[in-house]
């Protein structure tokens, strides 16, 4: 915990002179987004600058302790923000952090704290797809607030996106332990508005062969659309419900961890049944972290063979190797903005920024 503080403190003093009662959901409310979208509003948070409020909230998974709690208030702070809790992060209801009513409700009292600039999940595990149905997408429309997490918080992530909100950030949750890598991936975006160009980490080891550290190249070709995506855990529970985004002419990124290469394939079965990735533009899988059967034997189809049966055949643009998932040092992305992909170079460039 130390390392990570002294890493936020160092990188944030090097870039410090750079300049809620849940509702349920209404037919009305996506019938809004669609007609935002119809006439071409783009709903944008505003950039986070030093000295703002983070509002830290739980939607799944607890914090252990106040002690824990203190830890990551003390990274935020490293930050240049002020960290502002949501009063349920250390509350218990078997593995999730009070009961559904309850999550839902700190998670729109924080969103809706005029102290608070920017919304930040503390961690994932498993529940934030149970509060959604409990949630106010009008009033989170209004307020339009840049919201940053991973993992189970992809599931919000992609209602924001169905709703019509402002466009999030996929990046680490505030327990994370924000290397400087992932830090300043995340404050270019989050301060900066920044649109950099996402690229596979070149290898720096003794391989004649230049190692491991290159794209695999599912189809070649260039594509640009809405990014999209995340845990595909996660969004392929979503299918089908009203909480998914129309991914047609998006590109769409993946991610996923201790998952056995039989389950990364189901998943992307049922979006292919669903016509979910007939209708993508390209695709982009991060890293998937331990995803091996960890039974005795090998036995198994690899994961990059899962995911070359699915993505080969599909005529657009797809590669693996970003960053983006179960990492220390893993890239923060932005939901629901353009992005051009190049699969044989391996890139994804940013196309506009996520905050205003």
């Amino acid at each position: 915990m130390q390392s990570r503080r002294q890493c936020l403190k160092t990188v944030a003093t090097l870039a410090g002179g750079l300049a809620l009662s849940g509702l349920p959901f209404a037919a009305t409310d996506r019938a809004h987004a669609k007609d935002n979208a119809g006439r071409g509003e783009r709903l944008r948070a505003p950039r986070l600058r030093p000295g703002d409020g983070l509002g830290l909230v739980a939607p799944a998974g607890f914090i252990g302790d106040r002690f824990g709690i203190e830890e990551i208030a003390e990274a935020v702070r490293a930050m240049g923000l002020e960290p502002i809790l949501a009063p349920n992060l250390t509350a218990r209801a078997g593995y999730l952090a009070g009961e559904d009513a309850a999550r839902a409700a700190a998670f729109m009292e924080t969103w809706q704290d005029p102290r608070v600039k920017g919304v930040m999940a503390v961690r994932g595990g498993w529940g934030t797809a149970r509060i959604l149905p409990r949630l106010d997408f009008a009033a989170l429309r209004r307020s339009p607030k840049l919201f940053t997490g991973f993992s189970d918080n992809t599931a919000l992530h992609a209602a924001l996106a169905a709703h019509g909100c402002a466009p999030s950030v996929h990046g680490p949750n505030a327990s994370a332990s924000w290397p400087p890598a992932a830090w300043e991936s995340w404050r270019a975006l989050a301060f900066e508005g920044a649109t950099p160009t996402l690229s596979v980490a070149a290898y720096t080891g003794p391989s004649l062969g230049g190692g491991r550290r290159t794209p695999r190249v599912f189809a070649g070709g260039e594509a640009q659309g809405r990014l999209l995506g995340g845990n595909l855990s996660v969004l392929s529970a979503l299918v089908g419900t009203p909480y998914f985004p129309d991914m047609r002419g998006a590109v769409l990124f993946l991610e996923d961890t201790n998952e056995s290469e039989y389950r990364i394939d189901r998943m992307l079965t049922q979006l292919a049944l669903a016509g979910v990735l007939k209708g993508l533009a390209g695709i982009v899988f991060g890293q998937c972290t331990n995803c091996r059967n960890p039974g005795p034997g090998y036995s198994n189809f690899t994961i990059y063979e899962v995911l070359d049966q699915h993505f080969g055949k599909l005529g657009i643009p797809a590669f693996q190797g970003l960053s983006i998932g179960h990492i220390a040092a893993q890239a923060s992305v932005p939901e629901g903005c353009q992005v051009r992909l190049d699969a044989d170079a391996g890139t994804l460039e940013v196309l506009e920024p996520v905050v205003t």
